[in-house]
């Protein structure tokens, strides 16, 4: 992970001198472009078409969730994580925000692409290509995490049993689930036939936030039906309820508002049923079926140089 850190700390360097540029900006007594900054035309599901793309920046947190099996002590990490990354990450990407608004006019966000690079060439002058350069390590850096994140996600899918075997291999020498890895890197390709990046986070925030919506109904049937049931983190039932409430706005009111993105979402989410009925409900499944699984195991085997790894505990002992 020192790479990530890497990544992260170029950010971190960034944002902080993209913030201070913007504040000495303000103090020059540039503040024209926060004059009626809120005027213009809205409705519903613009405001929760917004919400995807600004939850989308800061969605960072629930990939941690995804690795906690490999967290040392997650209990006492996990929640110390959130209490940390959180409060930081919104008031530095805030107060980035902010430094954008200053130096950059609300009809240049809408029409140019690249705002960095705007405020790059506005404060910067000779020094604004160090802003492309930041951005870049900060793209890696994003990128890097995600796959991380989503490939021990799909390898502990299948660990489960909930998805095929062949996404539990792992490197020998680097304990990478390399199937998966390459996996992500294939779906990922193939979204980027769509040339419109607000598409895509739409379809990708309606699957996921019906997921999570999913999640906490499931939690709160939970703390329900098995009170006494041990929990190392537990948090108050208005939390749950709140973030429910505005989970529900989150994918009705877009539904209704813009229903293509919304099928097309559902439409991805419900690509996981025929996996799952063949993996998880299908359970006399015939010999063909074990035996093309087992030439596909030992082909990434063989290509990948991983090993069988049915369980995180067999993971870390290795």
């Amino acid at each position: 992970m020192r790479i990530q850190d890497v990544f992260t700390s170029s950010k971190l360097l960034a944002l902080i001198v993209i913030i201070l540029s913007g504040i000495y900006y303000i103090c020059a007594g540039h503040t024209e472009n926060f004059q009626d900054s809120f005027e213009g035309q809205y409705s519903a599901g613009s405001i929760a078409l917004a919400f995807y793309s600004g939850l989308f920046a800061f969605g960072g947190w629930n990939y941690l969730n995804f690795v906690t099996e490999e967290l040392q002590d997650p209990y006492k990490n996990l929640p110390r994580a959130i209490w940390i990354a959180m409060p930081m990450v919104t008031v530095i990407y805030v107060m980035a925000n902010l430094a954008y608004f200053a130096v950059v006019s609300k009809m240049e966000m809408i029409t140019k692409p690249a705002v960095a690079a705007i405020f790059g060439d506005r404060l910067f002058g000779a020094w604004s290509w160090v802003i492309p350069v930041f951005v870049a390590l900060s793209t890696f850096g994003g990128v890097n995490g995600v796959l991380f994140t989503s490939a021990r996600l799909f390898a502990t899918g299948a660990q489960e049993g909930h998805m095929p075997g062949f996404f539990t291999l792992f490197h020998i020498d680097k304990q990478t689930p390399i199937p998966s890895l390459i996996f992500t890197c294939f779906f990922s390709l193939l979204m980027l036939t769509n040339s419109n990046v607000f598409d895509l986070i739409n379809y990708f925030s309606q699957t996921l936030w019906l997921s999570v919506g999913a999640s906490v109904v499931g939690m709160l049937w939970l703390r329900k039906t098995k009170p006494d049931m041990q929990r190392p983190i537990r948090v108050h039932l208005a939390i749950p309820y709140l973030f429910l409430i505005a989970i529900a706005c989150l994918v009705i009111i877009p539904a209704i508002t813009n229903p293509m993105d919304t099928a097309i979402g559902l439409a991805i989410l419900l690509s996981g049923i025929p996996v799952y009925y063949v993996c998880v409900k299908w359970k006399t499944k015939p010999n063909c079926y074990d035996a093309f699984s087992g030439c596909i195991l030992r082909f990434f085997q063989k290509l990948c140089s991983c090993i069988y790894v049915d369980s995180p505990e067999k993971l870390s002992d290795s």
